[in-house]
């Protein structure tokens, strides 16, 4: 039942488009497979073979430090409503981090937040969809604002503070290249 494509034709975008949750997924040579869900306003596709991602602060760092290894990167949606359906994209992934000088021009796809600590540009050369007959119905209720209440609650100096503990290296010890202001 999978269906392969070379880009994003206009109904996987419209299909990206509606949902409110995305999963990335990536791994190292050797190490643990990261797969992760993402939400809030931090996705933009930028053309049927691009993605733009914006990592913004969480308790680990994963993504980071296994592109800085092989920059191969997955990501995933999957309908929870009325019609069936998973859908990924395959590819390689650049990570922008907010001291590089490409950032300012990338960030502007996406609204300000100030625990954005990188950006994922990923060059797509493959698409899958498949049926999602299995995957549950589940109702969408809103964005969470804990991410935005921890964030207010932090002075930037806090930020860095907390990427130096927990972001600057993966969980099997990998460099994340994390901008730590030191």
């Amino acid at each position: 039942m999978a269906k392969q494509f070379e880009k994003l034709e206009t109904p996987h975008q419209d299909f990206i488009h509606q949902q409110h949750i995305f999963f990335t997924g990536s791994a190292a040579r050797d190490g643990r497979v990261n797969l992760s869900p993402k939400g809030m306003d931090s996705l933009r596709i930028l053309g049927p073979t691009r993605i733009l991602w914006m990592n913004l602060t969480g308790s680990g760092n994963e993504t980071a430090g296994h592109l800085r290894d092989i920059p191969r990167m997955t990501l995933m949606w999957c309908s929870f409503t009325t019609r069936p359906l998973i859908l990924r994209t395959y590819g390689t992934a650049r990570t922008y981090h907010t001291d590089d000088a490409e950032w300012s021009e990338l960030a502007e796809h996406f609204p300000a937040h100030r625990s954005a600590r990188q950006i994922f540009d990923l060059s797509i050369d493959m698409v899958q969809t498949s049926c999602g007959y299995a995957v549950p119905f589940m109702e969408y209720q809103s964005e969470r604002d804990t991410m935005q209440k921890w964030v207010d609650a932090k002075s930037d100096t806090e930020l860095r503070d907390y990427w130096v503990e927990k972001n600057t290296k993966t969980i099997d010890g990998m460099d994340t290249d994390v901008p730590t202001g030191s």
